[in-house]
Parts: C-alpha cells; sequence; structure tokens
C-alpha cells in the first residue's frame, strides 16, 4: 500500500473541494488542511473567507443560484455553515440549517458531487440528559433542545438520506470545538468570566468532552477521505479526554488572562432561570444572546462524553493535541507569541 509518509496511509488523490462556512474558525481551518493536502479548493460564504489557495465563492444557502455557481465543477463538498446560536425565530434557523442544506445536496447531486461531509453536532442526539461514553446516536428533531440542534438534526437526517450510489454522504458532529482565534465558545466564555456573568452550576463536575480545532479539521478531512467507506453513519468527534467541565472553563479562563468561574448556581435554579429568560426574549429580544437558556444549563450541568472508538477506526484518524496543549497554543495565541 502506497503511504504518505512513513507509517501513514495514502490519502485520496486531489480532488476539487467546495467548504461551505469558511469564514468561521473550523471552516477555515478545515479549508487551509484541503489546500495544504493540495486539493483544489473554493469556499462559500456571505463574505471573503482570504484562505490563501483556495479562491471565494460569495453568497447565502438561501440563494439557489449561489449555491449552484459554488457547487459547479466540484467533486467533494464539506458543508459547514450554519446557523448558530442560542436564541432568535425558528423560521432563521430553518431557512440556512434545513433548507440551505437541501438546496446544497440538490446542487451537488446536479453537479455530479461524489462526496459529501455533512458537519453536524452532538446536540442533534441530546434530549437534555447525561450522555456518558455513548456513541453517536440517531439524530432526532423532536427531541433535541433548541432551535439550532433540532434544525442541525433535520438537516443531518436530510444528508444521510441522500447518501447512496453515486454520492457518498457521511455526517461529523465535532463536540465544544475550541482553539485560538475562537470568537464562540472562547469568546463567549471570557466575555462572560470578564464580565463576573459565567457560574459554576452546581459543583462544575459533570464530564464533558471538547475538540481542539487542530483535531477536528483534521477530522473533517479525513471524513472527506475515507468517505466512501464510512457513508451513510454520523460520527462524533472530541479530544477523547473527558474533564469536568469547571476544569475545563479553568484552563481556558486562565489561558485567556482572566479569572476562572468561582461562584456557584444550582443547576435546577439555572434551569428555571433560562426557562424564564428564553421565554422574555420570545417577547422582547435583548440586544445581544440571552444570559442564560434551558439548553446551555443543561450543557453546564450534565455529563456529556462520548465513546471514541468507532470515530477513530471508521475516519482513520486520531487527535494528534492533547487539551493540555491545546491550552498552551491558546495562552501563546492570547500573549500574542
Amino acid at each position: 500500500m502506497l503511504t504518505s509518509e512513513v507509517g501513514a496511509p495514502a490519502r485520496s488523490a486531489a480532488a476539487r473541494v467546495l467548504v461551505t462556512g469558511a469564514s468561521g474558525m473550523l471552516g477555515r481551518r478545515t479549508a487551509e488542511r484541503l489546500v495544504a493536502a493540495g486539493h483544489d479548493v473554493r469556499t462559500f460564504q456571505r463574505r471573503q473567507a482570504g484562505v490563501p489557495g483556495a479562491a471565494d465563492s460569495l453568497g447565502s444557502l438561501a440563494d439557489d443560484d449561489a449555491v449552484r455557481r459554488a457547487v459547479e465543477g466540484r467533486d467533494a463538498v464539506v458543508h459547514l455553515a450554519a446557523k448558530v446560536s442560542v436564541s432568535g425565530p425558528r423560521r432563521e434557523y430553518e431557512e440556512i440549517n434545513v433548507e440551505g442544506t437541501r438546496r446544497l445536496l440538490a446542487a451537488a447531486r446536479a453537479a455530479g458531487v461524489t462526496r459529501f461531509v455533512q458537519v453536524s453536532s452532538p446536540s442533534v442526539a441530546h434530549a437534555g440528559d447525561s450522555l456518558v461514553g455513548v456513541p453517536a446516536g440517531r439524530a432526532e428533531p423532536e427531541l433535541a433542545r433548541g432551535h439550532y440542534a433540532r434544525t442541525k438534526a433535520a438537516a443531518e437526517r436530510l444528508a444521510l438520506a441522500a447518501d447512496g450510489p453515486g454520492l457518498a454522504v457521511v455526517a461529523v458532529r465535532p463536540h465544544l470545538v475550541w482553539g485560538p482565534g475562537d470568537t464562540q465558545l472562547v469568546g463567549r466564555i471570557v466575555e462572560r468570566a470578564r464580565a463576573g456573568r459565567l457560574p459554576l452550576l452546581d459543583q462544575g463536575a459533570a464530564l464533558i468532552d471538547s475538540v481542539y480545532v487542530d483535531n477536528a479539521a483534521d477530522a473533517l478531512v479525513a471524513a472527506l477521505d475515507r468517505a466512501e467507506d464510512a457513508h451513510g453513519e454520523a460520527f462524533v468527534v472530541t479530544n477523547g479526554e473527558p474533564r469536568p467541565v469547571g476544569d475545563l472553563l479553568a484552563g481556558i479562563c486562565l489561558a485567556a488572562g482572566v479569572r476562572p468561574p468561582a461562584w456557584r448556581v444550582p443547576a435546577v435554579v439555572a434551569r428555571a432561570a433560562g426557562a424564564l429568560v428564553e421565554a422574555v426574549w420570545a417577547v422582547r429580544p435583548g440586544p445581544d444572546e440571552p444570559p442564560m437558556t434551558r439548553f446551555l444549563a443543561e450543557q453546564l450541568s450534565t455529563a456529556h462524553w462520548f465513546d471514541q472508538r468507532r470515530t477513530r477506526a471508521g475516519l482513520d484518524w486520531t487527535p494528534a493535541v492533547t487539551i493540555d496543549e491545546g491550552l498552551a497554543r491558546l495562552a501563546a495565541h492570547e500573549r500574542g507569541a
């Protein structure tokens, strides 16, 4: 068997790949890795991604013509673009996450795309209870919590239903992606900690998985490479290093030079407060995201870590960067090193 380096299986031949959502941290990192691997990469998003070596195609998943132009001449698609938030009308999530995925799948089939990686989320199979060492469960739009998770669940089911002769579809669910330059998870944690608005729920002892951004990007590239063998499946991707949520929050805060959260709130109180805030936001939305939601309270107070054996075997992938090394890289980034 050919090898690309000693002991490493050879990867697939160069392909013409479309990466949607490359203006986000994970999308950009994935596009960069595909370029470095010798693929012809085009990115698709609403603003310039500016990935060196990749061509930008601008537009929205709500625009049929823009989607068709983006997919034209492509062999493969890695679909990351989505509406990601904890508030806002469901119709906005439906239009991008569900209908946008439907448009992209239809355009991909029409253009002769043969491999499609649907980037999903473990929240599609999370009904609010603890997840302890579980494999990837079935995406359940009816049981998932919040508009984002429900619409991502529906989108994943659409994508996997499109798997078949001529189009190999793989769903990948990176869990709590973080790293340098992250404005989502890291940015929100640091902002709330700096403002004194980041509590620990109960004792902050719930074990949770996460994944460093470079590892997540490598897993998406591996899914593209392995699509013909792994198609039709969903894989949860994590570092495989579950830690107490309080420890992970403290590590991120300290790396960013911010005091870690020290005050505690009972989880039952946080969930009740989240339900109240959601009701108020539905009538009179605030200028920013709500300070607490039921989904956020559940994520901060229940265990959610996953069995990675099927993921690592199916994708022929293992994480290269440990959490501690990732935190060191985050700290260096924050210092400008």
